[in-house]
């Protein structure tokens, strides 16, 4: 007698009714959690905001960023030489570097029967290898070093005078008022004013013989620049620059003059380095002169970096 399948049918029947049913509760779910803008990514990680890349991605021929004209202004050996050798000098010499897209340079290098003359330019594209520091930033920092390096003496905060010089001028400003205010009779009778009295036996002879009580150093240290061709910030040139001038004398009073202009312009950072020594003895190049000529070419330079 053939047994009856129906036992065995109902349980494949239960079997498939309990899959069907764990399916649609795994599909069913909460469509506004899913649209809820504080819901996770699939892989549970929030995504980071990248900081911008810099301006630049490439640099320029260092060796043709000089106009001709440029190079015999600040090369006058130059126009001594003939025809050839002016040509080759014209062309420069370029700086070793690993890799063109982020640092580049030239050299020239002429002399003279009066003195020698080097110029050099270096550009530095400035690349940030964190997510979270932008290229220009990391430039910035670079910047800041290069500063630190020149020890540039930064211009002084008047709001950081010491207090008694501030008590000293607030003193002399309550005399000068009372005896602006006083009468007539009582400044004749008061004579001479208590700031400065007279040393006995001392500043009438001073006065006659036209000498100050403490003389200047008329001559002054002949290494530093004149007044207004310090080193200093240069606020008209690039995001930021500053200009850097030594001198190095030698024992038989020849000086070698180096001036310095470092600018930044986005994430790149270019230096202009302008070189004289004279040949003559006791002679020193002129600052203002080799400070104008580095200025102007940085100038030029900026302009050219706007073209890239």
């Amino acid at each position: 007698m053939a047994r009856k399948a129906y036992p065995r049918r109902a349980r494949v029947t239960g079997t498939l009714l309990l899959l069907v049913a764990l399916g649609a509760a795994g599909c069913t779910g909460d469509p506004a959690a899913e649209d809820s803008p504080d819901a996770k990514p699939a892989g549970g990680e929030a995504t980071t905001a990248q900081a911008e890349p810099g301006k630049y991605q490439t640099l320029p021929q260092p060796c043709r960023a000089v106009e001709t004209g440029t190079l015999d202004a600040m090369l006058p050996g130059l126009a001594q030489l003939d025809q050839e050798q002016r040509q080759k000098a014209y062309e420069g010499t370029s700086s070793v570097t690993y890799d063109s897209d982020r640092r580049t340079g030239c050299r020239w290098k002429v002399d003279s029967a009066e003195a020698g003359h080097l110029l050099r330019i270096d550009f530095e594209r400035v690349v940030s290898y964190s997510a979270s520091v932008s290229d220009d930033a990391r430039a910035q920092a670079v910047y800041g070093d290069r500063m630190k390096e020149a020890e540039l003496p930064l211009p002084s905060d008047p709001r950081e005078e010491q207090p008694e010089r501030r008590a000293d001028d607030s003193a002399k400003a309550d005399r000068d008022e009372a005896r602006a205010t006083a009468p007539a009779g009582d400044e004749a009778g008061r004579g001479a004013s208590p700031e400065a009295p007279e040393k006995p036996g001392k500043g009438k002879e001073e006065k006659e013989s036209g000498e100050s009580e403490e003389p200047a150093d008329e001559a002054g240290d002949p290494s530093a620049p004149a007044e207004g061709l310090e080193p200093r910030l240069l606020q008209e040139l690039a995001d930021d620059a500053f200009i850097d001038d030594q001198l190095t004398t030698s024992s038989s009073g020849s000086g070698q003059r180096t001036v310095t202009v470092v600018f930044r312009t986005s994430n790149v950072i270019v230096t202009v380095e302008y070189e004289a020594q004279p040949k003559q003895v006791a002679e020193v190049p002129d600052s203002a002169s080799m400070q104008e000529k580095a200025r102007e070419l940085a100038g030029l330079l900026a302009e050219r970096l706007s073209d890239v």
